[in-house]
């Protein structure tokens, strides 16, 4: 019996997914079924209660899977302290990030940890907020990159900034030279905004709210490239975070305009799993973009 065989089968039952935990470990379904059977006989137990239609332990399953993991975790624990302390930093680094973060956040950080650890295999995959949250738990990834990070419980959760939203609009709108604009005169406009379950337009609401003001969005958008295009076709005015328009204002195919009397601003946070072990690759990783804060 191998400690890889033990990985395999935390994975398994944390994500109660046989599929799941063969993506996790880079393995087919199959192997998957094949180690979980090749546990059952080497322990001449049951580990899975197959007559169940949902994935279920059997009492010395549960027994198995709190010894299992604890032992995967040490071994993480050793692997991962030895390689420090032979300074290797290498291996690979799964990411999820929401498409805001991973386009106009992550990339001097790519840049800047690459340089240093060019043999990192750095992957990235864009991700709704909620399903970057749900790809950290179920351990599909190493990291995940948020705005408005949840609590939860399973979670840890490292901010690295903040990034003030702006109205923005075309540059031809007769406000996009004032500057500044007032919280009542920016909700009588034509407003862009983004779909009600993404983090940022719950924020955005949740501020009007408390300033008892009426804030009707007359376009809603799923992600941060479709609103700005709209807002440079001249369709209406936008809440977004100032970090995504840099280009634009350099190009002069927006303007933008600071909320006068409300500063609402967008944390940014890293996440992971609490129980998880962090490769010396990811801890060099988390270091640097928390060290930017």
């Amino acid at each position: 019996m191998h400690i890889e065989n033990f990985k395999v089968f935390s994975d398994l039952v944390e994500n109660q997914s046989f599929s799941r935990a063969a993506k996790i470990n880079g393995i087919t379904q199959s192997a998957v079924s094949q180690q979980l059977r090749a546990m059952e006989k080497h322990f001449q137990v049951l580990i899975v209660d197959r007559s169940q239609k949902r994935f279920k332990l059997t009492r010395e399953g549960e027994k198995l899977y709190e010894s299992t993991k604890e032992i995967a975790q040490h071994y993480a624990r050793i692997a991962g302290k030895l390689k420090e302390m032979q300074k290797i930093i290498n291996g690979t680094i799964h990411i999820a990030t929401i498409r805001s973060i991973g386009l106009y956040e992550l990339p001097p950080f790519v840049k800047q940890f690459l340089t240093a650890h060019p043999t990192v295999d750095l992957r990235i995959e864009y991700r709704r907020s909620n399903l970057v949250t749900e790809d950290v738990l179920n351990g599909n990834v190493d990291l995940g990159l948020v705005a408005y990070p949840e609590e939860n419980p399973r979670l840890k959760v490292i901010p690295f900034t903040e990034d003030p939203l702006v109205i923005i609009c075309t540059p031809s709108h007769p406000l996009a030279t004032r500057g500044t604009l007032k919280a009542t005169e920016f909700a009588k406009q034509h407003i862009l905004g983004f779909d009600p379950d993404i983090p940022t337009r719950k924020a955005t609401d949740h501020a009007f709210r408390t300033m008892n003001i009426q804030f009707p969005i007359r376009m809603e958008f799923d992600n941060i490239e479709t609103l700005k295009h709209a807002a440079e076709a001249g369709l209406g005015l936008a809440l977004v975070p100032a970090s995504t328009i840099r280009q634009e204002l350099a190009q002069h195919t927006l303007s933008s305009l600071e909320l006068e009397d409300r500063r609402i601003t967008r944390p940014l946070a890293i996440i992971h799993r609490k129980n998880s072990v962090l490769s010396p690759a990811t801890k060099k990783l988390v270091q640097l973009m928390a060290h930017q804060r």
